[in-house]
């Protein structure tokens, strides 16, 4: 269930809600309303996602911010994204070191024009996926805010599985979970660190 709310699938939550007989965690409406703000962020369009984000958050506020000038930048719309970034951008710079060296980054993004190509470490900046890791930031703060995880339990599982087998490897021979096969055979840890099989 707790996937269905954190990633936005309404009717499917309901649905499997209802069939399951469970007791929603979240209203459905909140759904809904963290989708709207996650699809206009991943559209490009911050201001929709700004206006719906309140300023509680100076981290995410500086987030939504910057990539409303990237957004700018990526328009060209030069002399614009100066201002905004003069006006709304460099006070925040100035109130925290992270902030000033991510606002130096975007704007570094501005001495290349649409024929040439930035750095790899800018050019990031204007991938979809840097729209994408804004829009997880907002969707994972208004979970935060609604006293929701920020990540599906079953990721949560499959990392606490992992480290388990992790630990559990440094100290004895099991059979361990391969993800796309099923069961695998144990390892013995020996210092030539063979593979075999438990026939044990």
């Amino acid at each position: 269930m707790d996937y269905l709310v954190i990633e936005g699938y309404r009717s499917a939550a309901e649905e499997f809600s209802s069939e399951a007989g469970v007791i929603p965690p979240v209203d459905f409406e909140s759904i809904e309303s963290r989708m709207v703000i996650r699809e206009a962020l991943q559209r490009g369009d911050v201001e929709e996602a700004i206006t719906r984000i309140l300023d509680t958050n100076p981290a995410l506020y500086f987030r939504l911010q910057q990539q409303r000038l990237i957004e700018l930048i990526r328009q060209s719309r030069i002399a614009e994204a100066l201002q905004f970034a003069q006006d709304e951008l460099a006070p925040r710079g100035e109130e925290s070191p992270e902030f000033l060296a991510e606002l130096e980054r975007t704007m570094a993004l501005l001495a290349f024009d649409s024929t040439s190509s930035p750095p790899p470490a800018i050019t990031d900046l204007l991938s979809p996926a840097q729209r994408m890791k804004t829009a997880g930031e907002v969707n994972a703060a208004i979970l935060e805010s609604l006293s929701q995880g920020k990540e599906v339990k079953l990721v949560q599982l499959l990392r606490l599985l992992c480290w388990g087998e992790n630990m559990l490897d440094e100290r004895a021979e099991f059979p361990k979970v391969d993800m796309r096969a099923g069961l695998t055979p144990g390892r013995r840890k020996a210092e030539g660190s063979e593979e075999t099989s438990m026939h044990e």
